[in-house]
């Protein structure tokens, strides 16, 4: 198997613009699909904080996006949104969701891009020390090794993206999908698959977790900001924000990533 070892910005510049708008439908479907699941098992209240940026910029004209981000007792903060112009090949989808401190339950982390070629990422976000807490460990990554071995092995379309930036690749549990891969059928069918799986089971993972004591919850909601504001902050990626609406609007896309902007309070579990 190969290996990516290029900015997006890169990958973008150096490939023809062809139109991604099929693609680019389908996975909306399949993100909207995710969410209302996730949407069926948790209450969520969209934070009025990113209620004018439902659309941004002009999709007849340009690129444009859409960014939504939701709150409620068990979830601290879920994002739903996308950026970019599918007409010239290039857009970036997300759905997150970070937990409230009641559960110490992996964070599900998950994003789809197009550059015209595919790429995608799904993850479990740690709560904590993967290496210090072995009992950790075990509940929620030993299970995953040998799948994320297999598929390594059996699908040699699929190109390990590592990001060059060191802050990133520490970001990643050990069992994180990250691949480029060509955009065909059976490619887009193995991300969706994936993808539906990687929730349903952390769907699973909430309703069997045991509760964290009451006076653990502070410290891990407070890990769990620094974390998710991090991420957002960090992001290489964020460059392509600023080349397409600037740098103001793309520190605000960037705060409602994290919640810098929040208006409803984060759960207190």
């Amino acid at each position: 198997m190969s290996e990516t070892l290029q900015h997006v910005e890169q990958m973008v510049d150096e490939n023809p613009r062809v139109d991604v708008t099929e693609t680019f439908n389908e996975w909306q479907e399949l993100l909207s699909g995710l969410k209302d699941k996730i949407a069926g098992r948790f209450e969520l209240t969209r934070d009025p904080c990113t209620t004018d940026l439902d659309s941004y910029g002009d999709a007849a004209t340009g690129p444009s996006g859409s960014l939504a981000a939701y709150s409620g007792p068990e979830i601290d903060w879920l994002v739903h949104s996308w950026i970019g112009d599918p007409r010239t090949g290039f857009v970036n989808l997300h759905l997150t969701a970070w937990l409230g401190p009641q559960v110490r339950v992996p964070h599900l982390a998950s994003a789809l891009l197009l550059w015209p070629q595919g790429w995608f990422y799904v993850d479990g976000v740690p709560r904590g020390d993967l290496v210090g807490d072995g009992d950790y460990y075990d509940s929620y990554y030993a299970e995953a090794d040998a799948p994320w071995l297999a598929f390594k092995e059996d699908h040699p379309d699929f190109t390990w993206f590592t990001s060059r930036t060191g802050f990133i690749r520490a970001s990643l549990s050990p069992v994180a999908y990250c691949y480029s891969f060509p955009a065909n059928r059976p490619n887009l069918d193995t991300v969706a698959e994936l993808l539906t799986a990687k929730v349903d089971q952390w769907l699973g993972w909430v309703d069997a977790a045991e509760p964290v004591p009451d006076e653990e919850r502070a410290a891990l909601a407070d890990r769990d900001l620094r974390i998710r504001r991090n991420i957002a902050e960090r992001d290489p990626a964020n460059v392509m924000g600023e080349r397409m609406f600037g740098a103001e609007l793309t520190q605000r896309l960037v705060r409602a990533l994290w919640g810098g902007d929040r208006v409803l309070p984060r759960p207190v579990g």
